[in-house]
């Protein structure tokens, strides 16, 4: 398997470092180098890429201002002098955070981590959540998990991850999905009360301020879909 990659940084001897990385790694085929995010970004609207090393401090459109554009099927790996960033980096969902001056053996790890992450995604497509009557599939690892949903307390977006949280206190079911293939997969009582969380409308026992409580545990409610929330709760309402 090999991964299709780019290099973003606005200075050129560290492309020239970074390109000469990308050759002597067997699994990785570079689609281009660019010193400005500009031309990065007319590429990533024309190609289909796995990887991108991006820098962060770049002038007019920075490292995660373009990470932020790229969409989620693409993997970030920053590659920044400035170590202060690594948290800004990881914020925005990076797959990895290499400090210049950059190792070979550096690369190499975060690179591999890349790969794992694309055999996984290949193993685990949309497809893999699949809802029969009551219950859904999810893959787990090696394996397909039956879960019933009415169990369902939420579920949690955690980068690659979701993890599906039960009302039986057993561990919580790990799957390699995205929140998008579960709010498609879902309907009411399922909700999407935030970026990282859909929760099961009728497991809620109590709602405090911009968070409900369900299973012994508060789960916040962005701004972006209180609107919804508070529809469905004036429905629920005696007057």
């Amino acid at each position: 398997m090999n991964l299709n990659c780019l290099i973003v940084d606005d200075e050129p001897l560290a492309v020239e470092l970074l390109e000469a990385y990308v050759k002597r790694t067997p699994f990785l085929e570079l689609k281009g180098a660019f010193t400005n995010a500009f031309d990065a970004l007319a590429l990533l609207e024309k190609e289909t890429l796995d990887l991108l090393f991006l820098d962060i401090q770049m002038p007019e459109l920075n490292g995660l201002e373009l990470s932020r554009l790229v969409g989620t099927q693409v993997k970030v790996i920053f590659t920044t002098a400035f170590e202060q960033y690594a948290v800004e980096g990881f914020k925005v969902d990076a797959l990895d955070y290499l400090l210049k001056p950059i190792s070979y053996p550096e690369f190499l790890r975060a690179a591999h981590k890349a790969l794992r992450w694309k055999e996984m995604a290949e193993a685990a497509s949309s497809l893999e959540v699949r809802e029969i009557a009551d219950a859904l599939f999810v893959r787990s690892g090696n394996k397909f998990v039956k879960v019933q949903l009415s169990h369902i307390l939420y579920i949690e977006g955690m980068q690659d991850y979701v993890k599906i949280y039960l009302d039986d206190n057993s561990q919580p079911v790990v799957t390699l999905n995205t929140m998008k293939d579960f709010e498609e997969s879902l309907s009411f009582p399922f909700l999407r009360i935030h970026r990282s969380y859909i929760i099961n409308f009728d497991k809620v026992t109590m709602v405090e301020r911009n968070r409900v409580f369900l299973g012994g545990t508060y789960v916040s409610v962005s701004d972006t879909y209180k609107e919804q929330f508070l529809e469905q709760i004036n429905r629920k309402t005696l007057k």
